[in-house]
Parts: structure tokens; C-alpha cells; sequence
């Protein structure tokens, strides 16, 4: 397919401040691109619990303005002089790795599953949150970090798995190898009907996992229910009867007392007792998998030290386990809670519905309508 006639200016959604609004200014098309990069036409971009973090400043260091979403999708338009197995016309995911050393461990020798780890600093060297993102028309991407999208997959739905969908997968990924679970084991999730939330539960289920559900607003308790937990808990009962719930459910109670519980918990969650709560679900020598990333991570010492509780930390998926991840999906089908917006301009609709406390999964912008009008054909029986 030939490369479409490129415009020369876009639209693009920026963080020009710290702690300030985000202004919609007109910005140059990255038509410049390095050997292994790409040029995605921009279909949908989703925001990210960590967008709040980049515009407050957290990241530190980030050069601004800086185009806001790291969670996008999209037809690559452009290609380098090495652009991998990437061409022209092709439905992608795009995620926030942009030009990892190369040479460190995690980018050479250590395990594929490592990749994301690169400790030789990315574009910048200030952090993996220092290139545009896809609140924007087009937006530049690293062909080595960027994923093809079956054709059940839609672009609409395959932005918020850029990120969100990639970090709740691999912590699914971790419980199960590191507590080695099984078919028909249970799992517990605390923050389950959030963005991350609702997918986890059908990642896990479609595992042939049980999962517990826990979480503290009527909305989410909602949608947790609706994404299939086997059981589902008010967090607001309080620890102790939480505690009970989930050993009755398990049935490890009677025999175990204080000992019973969910083989594994998942901790999405950024409330400060949230890993505490976890850890307290969670049977003797069960493992806690920590996604969410308060500022700190607050466990009681009884937890490691009389019930050896094995906490693990994770981040976003690696390369492969991205393709593995939209292939289970392809496979396996993913219920993706949205609630979309039309337009850049949308911008403040979106964020005021995010921090309103009301939203259900997650939140994108459509920034290419004609993208997904033409896709129709394609997945018109997609499984997600």
C-alpha cells in the first residue's frame, strides 16, 4: 500500500504546565522518523490513571510541552528504514517505550519478558513518559514496542489495552506463574471494577481461574459483577468481614482460620490500606502482585514475617507478551468498558467525567472516526 500524502501541521492535546490544564495547540506532523519507527494515523486514544501523574508533575523531568495519552491505536501511514514486520496500512496498538537503550540488560541479554525494564533510560533518559503520546492526529511511535492487531480486535477497544490492558494482563501473568495457580484456583482482586479492574477479572476467568472481586463504590461493585467475579465484596464491610467473606467462598476457613484465603491477590487499588487489605485475603505463604502505585506501599510486618506472604511488583507487558496478550484475545474474546468522546475538543468533557468518580472502565477520545467506519468490514464479528 502506498504511503498516503502527509499534512504538514495537527491538532494535539499538551501538557504545557505542571498542575495546569491541558491546552489543544497546533503542532508539526513527526514525519521525520528514526530506523525502527513508525508513523500511526491516530483511530483512538485512551487515558490512563497515569496521565493525572505526568500532569502533576510526578514523573519529574519530562520535557514540555509534552502531547498527552500514552494508550493508543491507530494505521501506520509511515515507516523507517527497519520497521520490522510493520507496513503500511496496518491496524496497530502503540504503547509509552520509545527508544530503550539497546544495550543494558533488560534490552540485550536479560529475558524477553524483561524488556520493559531498561535501566539505560529511554528517548530523553528522563523516563518512559517523555515522548508525545496520542491525544493527537498522528503520533510517532517504536516499531519494537508496538503490536499488530488481529482482525477480531478493534481499534476502539485496542487503545486502552496499550497500557491498561498491558499492565493488568501481565499482573494476571505474574499471580499465575508466581503462585503457580492452576485451573479452578482462586484469585482476588482489590479495585476490581476500574479500568484495569474489569479486564483483569475476564483475563483471569478466561485463565479458568475464580476470582473475588473487591471493591468500594456501588459503580464499580457493578461492574465487577457484570465482568463475571465468581463472588463479589464491599471493601466497605471492613477488613475482618472481608477477610471472612473471602475464606467462607474459598472454603480454607474451617481448617486454616487465620491462614485461609485467595491463593493470590491482585492489588489495583491505590488507596493507602489497599496492600495491607490484600495481603489479609490472602492465605499463608499466598502471593500479593502489586500494580497500583501510591507513593508508598504500607504492608504490616506480620504479613512477611508470620504469614510469609510473598509480595511481587509488576509493570506493563514486554513486547511478546503484548502479541500474546491480543492473540488470547482474538481467541478468547475481552469485554472492554469505554465511554467514548468525539473529538480532541472533548478534552475537559472526558476529564470531568474521570475525576467526577462516576466512570465505569475506561475513558477514550475518538480522534479518527473514518478509521473506524472503515474497519467495520474487518471486525464487524469482533470478539472484543
Amino acid at each position: 500500500m502506498a504511503a498516503p500524502t502527509l499534512p504538514n501541521s495537527m491538532k494535539a492535546i499538551q501538557v504545557v504546565a505542571f498542575g495546569k490544564p491541558y491546552q489543544i495547540n497546533t503542532v508539526p506532523v513527526p514525519t521525520k522518523l528514526g530506523p525502527h519507527e513508525l508513523l500511526v494515523k491516530v483511530a483512538v486514544a485512551s487515558y490512563c490513571h497515569t496521565d493525572s501523574m505526568v500532569i502533576e508533575g510526578v514523573f519529574g523531568g519530562n520535557k514540555l510541552p509534552l502531547t498527552a495519552s500514552h494508550e493508543g491505536s491507530g494505521t501506520v501511514v509511515a515507516v523507517g528504514s527497519s520497521p520490522g514486520s510493520f507496513k503500511v496500512g496496518e491496524r496497530v496498538m502503540c504503547g509509552i517505550f520509545f527508544n530503550a537503550c539497546g544495550h543494558c540488560v533488560a534490552c540485550t541479554t536479560g529475558p524477553e519478558c524483561q524488556r520493559q525494564y531498561c535501566t539505560g533510560g529511554y528517548e530523553g533518559n528522563t523516563g518512559a513518559f517523555d515522548t508525545d503520546g496520542f491525544f493527537a492526529e498522528y503520533a510517532r511511535v517504536d516499531a519494537r514496542w508496538t503490536t499488530h492487531l488481529p482482525d477480531s480486535v478493534s481499534l476502539l477497544a485496542a487503545a486502552p489495552l496499550a497500557c491498561a490492558g498491558r499492565t493488568i494482563w501481565r499482573g494476571v501473568q505474574q499471580a499465575i506463574q508466581r503462585a503457580e495457580l492452576k485451573k479452578g484456583s482462586w484469585i482476588a482482586i482489590v479495585g476490581s471494577g476500574g479500568g484495569l479492574g474489569h479486564m483483569g477479572i475476564q483475563f483471569a476467568r478466561s485463565a479458568g481461574l475464580r476470582v473475588i472481586g473487591i471493591d468500594a463504590r456501588d459503580e464499580a461493585l457493578e461492574v465487577t459483577q457484570k465482568s463475571g467475579a465468581d463472588v463479589v465484596l464491599d471493601a466497605r464491610a471492613g477488613q475482618e468481614a472481608t477477610v471472612a467473606a473471602v475464606q467462607k467462598n474459598v472454603g480454607n476457613n474451617a481448617s486454616q482460620g487465620r491462614g485461609g484465603g485467595a491463593e493470590a491477590t491482585l492489588v489495583l487499588s491505590d488507596a493507602a490500606e489497599a496492600s495491607a487489605f490484600a495481603c489479609a485475603v490472602t492465605k499463608n505463604h499466598g502471593t500479593v502482585v502489586q500494580v497500583a502505585q501510591p507513593e508508598k506501599v504500607i504492608i504490616p510486618f506480620q504479613e512477611f514475617i508470620l504469614r510469609d506472604i510473598r509480595l511481587y511488583g509488576t509493570l506493563v507487558a514486554s513486547p511478546q507478551e503484548s502479541q500474546e496478550m491480543v492473540d488470547f484475545i482474538a481467541q478468547h474474546g475481552l469485554r472492554v468498558q469505554t465511554k467514548t468522546y468525539a473529538g480532541l475538543d472533548k478534552i475537559e468533557e472526558l476529564l470531568h467525567h474521570v475525576h467526577g468518580g462516576q466512570l465505569k472502565g475506561k475513558a477514550t477520545i475518538i480522534v479518527d472516526q473514518a478509521q473506524l467506519d472503515l474497519e467495520q468490514g474487518k471486525v464487524g464479528k469482533s470478539k472484543i
